[in-house]
């Protein structure tokens, strides 16, 4: 990562402090940097550059627009996820009634969804006295 950002190694151990202490743990990687790291990465860089050869305006521009780009991309997928959720609750909604098939265990079986259990994992069928995930179902039929 210091090579791409042409920084010296003062640089490179003044950014593993910040990010380290802006996280509370050693970052990984650039997705795993905030905005607060970032900023912080680009005034350690602009404190510790070389002072004959200073840093090209442009190249800070650029960092700048692939953090933006970045941040933004995780935004989206942020979105995403939340909306596969709304759809996995409507969807495990429209079968309360309706038989399904599906797999318990590598078996198979079916029956009459009675209600529906919204957990942290995901939708949960009841079909009889069996909980079944809304992943397991395999099969929907009109009852």
């Amino acid at each position: 990562m210091t090579d791409a950002i042409g920084a010296t190694g003062a640089y490179a151990a003044a950014a593993a402090a910040s990010t380290t202490s802006s996280s509370g743990t050693s970052a990984t990687g650039f997705n795993a940097m905030g905005s607060d790291a970032f900023l912080k990465l680009l005034v350690a860089q602009l404190k510790y550059q070389d002072p004959s050869h200073p840093a090209d305006g442009t190249q800070m521009l650029g960092q700048t627009a692939q953090f933006q780009m970045v941040e933004k991309l995780q935004q989206m997928a942020d979105q995403n996820t939340q909306l596969l959720a709304e759809q996995q609750t409507l969807a495990s909604v429209g079968l309360v009634g309706r038989t399904v098939a599906y797999s318990d265990n590598g078996h198979a079986a079916s029956g009459v969804v009675s209600s529906v259990r919204f957990s942290p994992g995901g939708p949960v069928l009841t079909i009889g006295s069996t909980e079944v995930p809304l992943t397991a179902v395999t099969e929907v039929r009109s009852s």
